[in-house]
């Protein structure tokens, strides 16, 4: 894990071809397993704790809707947004009354739960409650948070930097697999493009594939328009369907998204979450993609 598979720059077009659907080694996170060959995962929530019924009925809801379909589901939501764009904008509840939260949803909605941390210190109190602990996207170079996050035990899970190319992420994988733990992942959450704006290169989901671990897309964050909403992230939530097919189709083990039942009035990311009511018809369609793409196992060779 961690080491990645490494070739002479003009050999990546073959390798990547055959690559598409290079089964990488499982992280398992409780019942749910994921990569190894193993169901696509849901990862799903609110972006932030609004309040303790708030976010039992979000875990419940998008549970049932998981197990309707066959799903594996990881329940996610943040106790502190510490890079929001205004000084005003609520953060969540904090760590101890959040992780008060976090355990209760563990417990009633029973399945695994994924939180982000964004100081070392944060690693070990977390990791005692929850079962995946979240690597920001603007830390995932932090070296000291790597390590600590890799040190609990608990599955790891690395957002890709806006900032960086797919390959560059082998180093934060470094970071954790050399510190001794191996339940690693990473996160595709689009890339920096202009002022206020992201785009996914799809050929990103191979590339990151390729280091050796699994791989997820965050449909609703590659949404973003960072910084675009006068003191707030603005974003595009009407692109979440062609951009979540596009991203099971170019393969991944799992989606992540943020869901609401009313995005208008989240306390955060309002305007990239995906509506509660439609997570059933949009995680069938991913399901019935994602199938397609098992099912053709390595693509053809084509003429080069």
């Amino acid at each position: 894990m961690g080491s990645g598979i490494w070739l002479a720059p003009g050999a990546w077009s073959r390798l990547l071809h055959t690559l598409y659907n290079y089964q990488v080694p499982d992280v398992q996170i409780g019942p749910v397993r994921l990569g190894g060959g193993a169901p696509l995962a849901l990862i799903a929530g609110p972006c932030v704790i609004e309040s303790p019924a708030h976010a039992v009925d979000v875990g419940l809801a998008a549970r049932d809707v998981a197990a309707r379909l066959g799903v594996p589901y990881i329940y996610k939501a943040s106790f502190d947004k510490a890079n929001r764009t205004s000084i005003r904008s609520f953060r969540g509840p904090g760590l101890e009354a959040g992780l008060r939260v976090l355990d209760d949803v563990r417990r009633q909605v029973g399945v695994p739960v994924l939180t982000d941390i964004h100081e070392p210190w944060q690693a070990e109190p977390v990791a005692a409650v929850v079962d995946v602990l979240q690597i920001p996207a603007f830390l995932c170079r932090q070296t000291d948070l790597l390590v600590a996050a890799a040190r609990t035990g608990r599955a790891v899970n690395i957002k890709k930097g806006q900032f960086l190319a797919p390959l560059d992420m082998r180093h934060a994988i470094d970071k954790v697999a050399g510190s001794g733990n191996v339940r690693v992942f990473v996160t595709e959450r689009g890339t920096s493009f202009g002022y206020n704006n992201l785009v996914v290169d799809m050929r990103a989901m191979p590339w990151l594939r390729s280091l050796g671990c699994p791989v997820v897309f965050d449909v609703t964050h590659s949404l973003q328009l960072p910084g675009a909403g006068d003191g707030v992230t603005a974003g595009q939530a009407e692109f979440i369907t062609p951009l979540a097919s596009a991203g099971v189709a170019a393969g991944v083990d799992g989606v992540f998204l943020e869901v609401h039942e009313a995005p208008a009035h989240a306390r955060s990311d309002a305007q990239n979450a995906l509506a509660l009511d439609l997570l059933e018809p949009l995680l069938a369609r991913l399901v019935a993609i994602n199938a397609v793409v098992t099912a053709a196992g390595v693509p053809p060779a084509t003429t080069r």
